[in-house]
């Protein structure tokens, strides 16, 4: 497939534009998660699980991937089961270790749920050329050590770093021009 002309954008509109797309994502997060009886985090790291497939991951796995301390991911990986997603079962090379598997009835149950979506999202991608969508996976994969960098800075308890003075410095991003914290337009506006 060849690849189709784009208009221009600068790194300031396509950070907006993905602080649309974060934004709609949270709030359908928040749905699907409401929908199977789960909060956010727990449905967060149920993916993380379903994602491993055949190499189930340990606790520890999981807090890393996720994000998360070992003693809130006990707290997840309880209600995961109470609820019927996942299970604990024992490490086969250390029997002092768990690994974590989704529930298989549970786990199409929450496939059906995405099916949709992620139908919608391969259709997008086939608009692009493979070196494109190299492109898109490389940007995701850079940007979640980015994000993952960010948050361990935040979580560090040392202040924010300040902007740079010069936009060219930043990227090319002019500061000023980025709205923080991001907001929704309102209903009626363009």
């Amino acid at each position: 497939m060849q690849g189709k002309t784009r208009p221009p954008a600068t790194s300031g509109e396509a950070i907006s534009r993905m602080d649309h797309y974060v934004a709609l994502g949270l709030i359908g997060r928040q749905e699907v998660a409401q929908l199977l009886g789960l909060n956010v985090t727990d449905l967060t790291c149920l993916g993380h699980v379903m994602e491993a497939g055949d190499e189930p991951l340990s606790a520890g796995d999981l807090a890393a991937l996720a994000n998360l301390t070992t003693g809130a991911v006990t707290g997840v990986l309880n209600r995961l089961e109470r609820a019927g997603y996942a299970k604990r079962q024992p490490d086969p090379a250390d029997r002092r270790r768990v690994r974590v598997v989704a529930d298989p009835v549970a786990a199409r149950r929450v496939v059906e749920v995405y099916r949709p979506f992620y139908a919608r999202l391969a259709a997008l991608f086939d608009d692009y050329s493979p070196e494109e969508v190299a492109v898109i996976a490389d940007w995701f994969a850079r940007a979640t050590v980015e994000a993952r960098a960010h948050l361990d800075h935040l979580r560090s308890g040392e202040p924010p770093s300040a902007a740079p003075a010069d936009p060219a410095a930043a990227g090319g991003l002019n500061p000023p021009m980025i709205k923080f914290p991001f907001s929704c337009p309102t209903e009626g506006s363009a």
